[in-house]
């Protein structure tokens, strides 16, 4: 995702009043600020901090929403608005089949070791932001089988 898309969807979501979009997009707009300042690259805020940045907090809303309690019922509908948002930025993740076959085709050696241990700390930072861990995890499993 393109920060400067981000930026534009904003101010549109301002324009059109719309309250609940323009705050979900408000969080995303500023995180991705404070992290781009944080890693010194103020003025080219890259798509791999923006989609870092989206995942972030589409954990984090997820998180919020599964601890909300069922009495808070407007507070449920606010975090399922906003995850809902978030997912239309998400960047997409790889399935698990595309997973598997990315792993055989660049890795494997590592994975004939049949070492869960090392084939994950092997792949994990290539797919950082390209796949749920949880999914990846789940392939390397199978693979070490």
């Amino acid at each position: 995702m393109q920060f400067e898309q981000l930026q534009k969807d904003m101010m549109a979501a301002m324009k059109a009043r719309d309250k609940v979009r323009k705050d979900a997009l408000s969080v995303l707009v500023s995180a991705a600020k404070k992290v781009a300042i944080d890693e010194g690259c103020r003025d080219n805020i890259s798509e791999e901090i923006v989609d870092r940045v989206i995942l972030k907090e589409i954990k984090s809303v997820k998180e919020q929403l599964d601890t909300c309690p069922d009495a808070r019922e407007d507070l449920k509908q606010e975090y399922q608005a906003r995850y809902d948002i978030f997912q239309e930025y998400a960047p997409k993740m790889m399935p698990a089949e595309e997973i598997e076959a990315w792993i055989m085709e660049r890795y494997a050696d590592v994975a004939a070791q049949k070492n869960k241990g090392m084939i994950m700390k092997t792949i994990m930072p290539a797919l950082k932001g390209k796949a749920d861990g949880s999914v990846i995890n789940q392939v390397v499993a199978k693979l070490c089988q």
